[in-house]
């Protein structure tokens, strides 16, 4: 046998096997658990609140370029109807997609900030798992207004 490498140890001196522990380390496995569980909880609960940020964010952007392109192909033809017509579809688009992810039904403002253009803001907010947060997502789709020009000539 190595010198050394086994020892006896006497009655009441049972220091956890044959070998013992090295120097004064015990139970620093506890204390490694108690700091970095903290740490792994945050960064489980930090990726599950930004999938859901981006998932919102998603269905903002889709919900938003759908009330555009209705209000691009009406706005021309039907003065009177096309900002609810826009709306409602973008308001189809988030229930469709994203039901209940917001927190809330998200606000959908259809505005024609030019005489050719129209856009279509949808802001809602999102759901936190994490305490002390709030977040809010916004997209904006715009474009020109879809009209019939005759020829000049």
């Amino acid at each position: 046998m190595v010198a050394g490498a086994r020892r006896r140890l006497g009655p009441g001196t049972d220091r956890g096997g044959v070998l013992g522990r090295a120097g004064n380390d015990r139970g620093a496995s506890a204390i490694e658990f108690v700091v970095l569980t903290p740490i792994m909880f945050f960064m489980i609960f930090a990726a599950v609140q930004f999938a859901l940020y981006s998932f919102a964010e998603h269905v903002a952007k889709a919900a938003a370029q759908a009330g555009a392109r209705t209000a691009r192909a009406e706005a021309d033809a039907n003065p009177g109807t096309w900002a609810g017509s826009a709306s409602e579809k973008s308001h189809d688009y988030i229930d469709q997609l994203g039901r209940g992810l917001f927190d809330g039904r998200p606000v959908v403002d259809v505005r024609r900030p030019a005489e050719y253009t129209v856009r279509v803001t949808v802001t809602g907010n999102v759901p936190t798992i994490m305490p002390g947060m709030s977040l809010q997502v916004t997209a904006v789709s715009e474009g020109p207004v879809e009209r019939f020009v005759p020829d000049g000539g």
